[in-house]
Parts: C-alpha cells; sequence; structure tokens
C-alpha cells in the first residue's frame, strides 16, 4: 500500500467519523431541545398555579372576609370605648 492510499484510508476514516460526530451531536441537540421545551411548559404551568394560589391567599386574608367570620361564626365584636384599657410606659 502506497502512502497515497494510507493518506487516503485515513481521510475516509476521518470523514466518516466526523460524519457520525455530527449526526450524534444533531441527535443529542433535539433531544436537548425537547427537555428545554418540556421544562419551559412546566414552568409556565407552575407560574400560572402561583398566580391562582396567590390569588386565593388574598381572598383568604382579606380583612373584611375575616371581620365577618369573627362576628358571624365567632360571635366576635369590636370592643366599646369603656372596655378599652390604654396602657402608656
Amino acid at each position: 500500500m502506497s502512502a497515497r492510499a494510507a493518506v487516503m484510508a485515513m481521510l475516509l476514516v476521518a470523514c466518516v467519523a466526523s460524519g457520525i460526530s455530527v449526526v450524534s451531536a444533531r441527535q443529542q441537540a433535539r433531544h436537548t431541545f425537547i427537555e428545554l421545551s418540556n421544562l419551559e411548559n412546566e414552568r409556565d404551568e407552575l407560574n400560572t398555579e402561583f398566580g391562582r394560589l396567590q390569588l386565593e391567599q388574598a381572598t383568604w386574608t382579606d380583612t373584611n372576609r375575616l371581620e365577618q367570620i369573627a362576628r358571624g361564626q365567632l360571635g366576635m365584636v369590636f370592643p366599646g370605648p369603656a372596655e378599652t384599657v390604654v396602657i402608656r410606659n
């Protein structure tokens, strides 16, 4: 085998290896992109749920609602002026 044939064989092997490497890298990039898309969708769903939970928390902690529950279910009332004690240092 001449030196020229050896160089051609090495170049052929290098081209095949390079082609396989490109295909492998593209396949990995596809998988990574799919995973990124799935994670972005999950992030969006979690952000939506977080917004709903914040709204629910604001509803549950609304002072008017708490006052209605305190008056209606617990029978609580604001103390009158005669029942109020001011403490000074």
